[in-house]
């Protein structure tokens, strides 16, 4: 029987991998790890194998095996009662789907995994690295806000496990947060954050407390001092704060070599060497994810001015801008909001799977269709209850088709599922009735309710941010609110009558915003 066959063996297997993993030792934990999923026979053991090892693949870059790692992960972890498992899996799936340019499903990922962490009850060392790689996930795709409170989260699990606080310390967090503000033409605060970077660094090294930072971390330190050099701040070299010695760590870290790369470039610039940067800055290999699409071209645009080239180095910085303003964290922040109502509505899908095959749900917007609407009334009806129906029709949606297209289109109609249940009551039942048209039910309620409801939803569209998704094209609400009687007529008539009441009241609105 070999090592690897014995229980206590492999949780030591896996503790050490995890240290390898800690120290930037990606490709050693990895080759541990096959080992473990090779031999273990516990549940519980393969699939914290195969989630380490996905982390693994993450920190070598290697795009090409990620899907599968991800599926055998998610079967792995599917039956066992172990939410850390699953929030970390999902953090890390996040950053895959991320490298792989897949954002409607690394949004995904975020918010389970925020929602799997959230729900342990014994936080533990494990649970510290799912927050950790939760916060990394967040800051790669631009939540800022996001990823210190998520970093924040692991550190304070962290110490309580005993874990040293520079363990987390995560300068890359705000090293991307800075360089973030930079492409956004917000050089001065870019430096602010930098020169916070730099102090905690030295805070750690006066403390004698440097040499337990994590190798990754290091390397984004060397960076964070090469950057501030960029743009005129003085740094130390020949110490332990030299940038060039810092950007040597890093280990097998993909992230670690992109930095490294830029960093020469960026301490090229500094010492006068403009065009050395600009060529190297050609040749450059580096993933467009480790610090945003636009830093590249942001290195460049410095470098051509201090090379006296003024016109090229303005073109070079508008494309740095056009890259940064792709990433709105505005709409992320929105889109988050919609993903997770279409979670919120997983046990709404579940149910349609019973009705076979009969499809319960919209698929565009993740909302239960007219089907369930009307199964939904019916059921409430059945039990007693006072219900009162809206219907919700978008006023200027056809000039987003025109001037648009139907894909943004879609867009305004997937935030607008987000907008309505954002500002709907708890228990409140929202359905795509079809095309423009959503129905919102509020069981046990009456008109003042519902008067409410209406003035929330037509409050919470006014004021989203029409522009900055179809530009020049506003989107507004009409609502038409009508009580369902369930006495002296069949529930199908009965429904009938409340729509067409609904209805008239929906087109009594939308004819007085036109006469305004």
């Amino acid at each position: 029987m070999g090592w690897l066959d014995r229980v206590d063996d492999q949780v030591d297997a896996l503790t050490h991998a995890r240290a390898l993993q800690e120290a930037s030792r990606s490709a050693e934990a990895c080759a541990i790890l096959d080992g473990v999923i090779r031999t273990t026979t516990d549940p519980n053991t393969r699939a914290d194998a195969l989630v380490q090892r996905l982390s693994a693949l993450i920190n070598l870059g290697r795009t090409a095996e990620f899907t599968r790692a991800i599926e055998d992960a998610s079967a792995a972890t599917r039956d066992l009662a172990e939410p850390y498992l699953r929030g970390h899996l999902n953090a890390l799936a996040a950053l895959a789907a991320h490298h792989q340019g897949a954002l409607d499903r690394c949004v995904t990922h975020l918010v389970k995994a925020s929602r799997w962490l959230g729900t342990v009850d014994d936080p533990d060392r494990d649970t510290a690295w799912g927050w950790h790689d939760l916060a990394m996930a967040y800051s790669y795709l631009s939540f800022h806000g996001h990823a210190l409170g998520a970093i924040e989260r692991a550190r304070q699990v962290g110490l309580t496990a005993g874990i040293p606080e520079e363990t987390f310390a995560a300068p890359g967090i705000r090293l991307r947060n800075a360089v973030a503000l930079d492409h956004n033409g917000d050089s001065d605060g870019c430096l602010r954050v930098l020169r916070d970077v730099a102090g905690d660094l030295t805070r750690f090294l006066r403390a004698g407390r440097a040499g337990d930072l994590r190798p990754s971390s290091l390397a984004a330190y060397g960076y964070a001092a090469a950057r501030r050099a960029v743009l005129g701040d003085r740094v130390e070299s020949g110490t332990d704060a030299d940038p060039a010695r810092l950007l040597g760590h890093g280990g097998d870290s993909a992230r670690a070599r992109d930095m490294r790369q830029l960093g020469e470039i960026c301490l090229a610039i500094a010492d006068g060497r403009p065009i050395e940067a600009v060529t190297r800055l050609e040749g450059a290999q580096v993933s467009a994810e480790t610090l945003g699409a636009a830093e590249s071209a942001r290195l460049r645009s410095i470098a051509l001015a201090r090379a006296g080239d003024h016109a090229a180095a303005h073109r070079a910085d508008r494309l740095a801008f056009r890259l940064a303003a792709q990433r709105s964290d505005r709409l992320r922040d929105v889109y988050i909001d919609g993903i997770a109502a279409r979670i919120d509505h997983e046990e709404m899908r579940r149910e349609a799977a019973r009705y076979e095959g009969e499809a319960l749900t919209d698929p565009l917007t993740g909302l239960p269709n007219r089907r369930r609407l009307e199964r939904y009334i019916g059921a409430v009806v059945a039990r007693g209850e006072r219900v009162v129906i809206g219907v919700c029709d978008l006023d200027g949606f056809k000039a987003v088709n025109t001037r648009h297209g139907h894909h943004s289109g879609d867009l305004v109609l997937q935030r607008i599922a987000g907008v309505i249940n954002r500002v709907m009551r708890r228990g409140d039942f929202v359905a795509r009735y079809g095309g423009d048209e959503f129905v919102v039910v509020l069981a046990g309620a009456g008109m003042s309710e519902a008067a409410e409801v209406a003035r929330r939803i037509d409050a919470a569209i006014r004021t989203e941010d029409w522009e900055s998704l179809v530009p020049g094209t506003p989107v507004g609400v009409s609502i038409g609110f009508a009580e369902v009687s369930g006495s002296g007529a069949s529930l199908r008539e009965a429904l009938g009558i409340a729509f067409e009441l609904a209805d008239r009241e929906m087109l009594r609105a939308k004819a007085r915003l036109r006469a305004s």
